[in-house]
């Protein structure tokens, strides 16, 4: 990684952006299951028809893809890190 592209301090922001907008997504996906569970069979089965859901359900898939990447981006903060402490 070339250290022009990105300093340890903006890696660390980036991190912290990133793993609050993750949890954010996981609290709301959790939330959406207890209220599923509120619903009636005809209107959990109405709702999931939705416009609304579909695009829920790509976010959902797109955030597996993403965690891939996230690992790939902690990787290169612990190369960051390292190469600041052993300066």
């Amino acid at each position: 990684m070339d250290e022009k592209d990105l300093d340890l301090k903006q890696a660390k922001l980036a991190y912290t952006i990133i793993q609050s907008l993750m949890e954010g997504h996981e609290a709301l996906s959790d939330l959406l299951v207890v209220m599923s569970h509120a619903l009636d069979e005809d209107t959990l089965k109405a709702l999931t028809m939705t416009g609304e859901w579909q695009k829920y359900l790509e976010s959902k898939r797109e955030l597996e893809k993403t965690h891939a990447q996230i690992e790939l981006f902690t990787e290169d903060l612990k190369v960051l890190e390292e190469g600041a402490s052993n300066v």
